[in-house]
C-alpha cells in the first residue's frame, strides 16, 4: 500500500510533469478536436439510438454589430453542422433517462454567448419540469466577447436556472474538461452536486499567469490543473474518458 507522504510525492511529480511536457502530460485530454468532438462522445456516452436533440429556434444575434460576426458563425454552422458552441437533448445512459449538454470547442472555443446561455437555462427547465437529470460536458474559453456584457449576463442567468432546478431536487453533474475556463467556469460548470474531471483538464477562471502578476507569487505546480483541483476538493473525482459513461451509469443508478 502506498503511503500518504509517498502519494504526495507522485502527485508533485505529476504537476511538475504537467508544468513541464504539457502535451504529452495531457493525451488523451486535450487531443485535437477533429479527432474526439461532441458526436464522438455523444456515442460514447449515450446507449445506441437514445439521444433526441432539443429542436430549440433562435433569432440571429449581433447586439454590438460587430462586424463579421455573423458570417463567421454561419461558417462555423456549415462546417460542424450545429447552430453554436452546445448540443443538448435527452438520452439514457446504461438505461437511466437523462438530460444531457455538451459544448463544441470547435464553435469558437465554446465561447458562452445568449445562444448557448438559453440552452443551458431550457435544458435545465426541461429536466426541471420532467424530473429528469441533468449532465453538462462543459469546455469553453469563456465568454463571447463579441456580445460584450450580454455574454457576461448569461453567468447570472445560467447560475439562477441551475440553482432552481437543484432546489426542485434535481440531480446536476457536471464533467469538466480541458479546458473549462472564464466565465464558464465562474457559472454553470462550477455548480454540479456532483463535479467529474477528465485528466489533465485545465480549469479555472483567470490564466495562472495573470493570476500570479496579479498576486505577485509564483503558483503551486500543477495549479489549475484536474488532479491538483481534486487535491484540494474542487473536484470531486477525475474520470478517463473510457471509464466516464460506467461512473456516471453508477452515479445515476445511485440517486435513481
Amino acid at each position: 500500500m502506498i503511503s500518504a507522504v509517498d502519494q504526495r510525492k507522485n502527485k508533485f511529480n505529476r504537476y511538475k510533469d504537467l508544468r513541464e511536457n504539457p502535451t504529452e502530460m495531457l493525451e488523451p485530454a486535450i487531443k485535437p478536436v477533429k479527432e474526439y468532438d461532441v458526436w464522438d462522445r455523444l456515442n460514447d456516452i449515450a446507449d445506441e439510438g437514445t439521444f433526441e436533440e432539443f429542436k430549440f429556434s433562435f433569432p440571429e444575434t449581433n447586439p454590438l454589430e460587430f462586424e463579421g460576426y455573423v458570417e463567421k458563425k454561419e461558417a462555423l454552422r456549415t462546417e460542424i453542422n450545429l447552430h453554436d458552441a452546445i448540443i443538448a437533448g435527452t438520452c439514457q445512459i446504461d438505461g437511466y433517462k437523462t438530460v444531457i449538454a455538451i459544448m463544441n470547442k470547435k464553435f469558437m472555443m465554446a465561447s458562452m454567448g445568449m445562444e448557448l446561455g438559453e440552452i443551458v437555462c431550457r435544458s435545465a427547465e426541461y429536466a426541471m419540469k420532467n424530473k429528469l437529470p441533468l449532465i453538462i460536458f462543459t469546455a469553453s474559453g469563456g465568454a463571447r466577447m463579441q456580445e460584450g456584457i450580454l455574454s457576461l449576463m448569461q453567468m447570472a442567468k445560467t447560475s439562477a436556472v441551475i440553482q432552481k432546478f437543484k432546489e426542485a431536487g434535481g440531480l446536476y453533474i457536471t464533467v469538466l474538461t480541458h479546458p473549462t475556463t472564464g466565465g464558464v467556469s465562474a457559472s454553470f460548470a462550477t455548480l454540479g452536486d456532483i463535479t467529474l474531471a477528465e485528466p489533465g483538464a485545465l480549469i479555472g477562471f483567470a490564466g495562472p499567469r495573470v493570476i500570479e502578476q496579479t498576486i505577485g507569487q509564483k503558483l503551486p505546480e500543477g495549479f489549475q490543473r484536474a488532479e491538483f483541483l481534486e487535491e484540494h476538493g474542487f473536484v470531486d473525482q477525475i474520470v478517463k474518458r473510457e471509464n466516464m459513461k460506467n461512473t456516471l451509469g453508477k452515479l445515476l443508478k445511485l440517486h435513481s
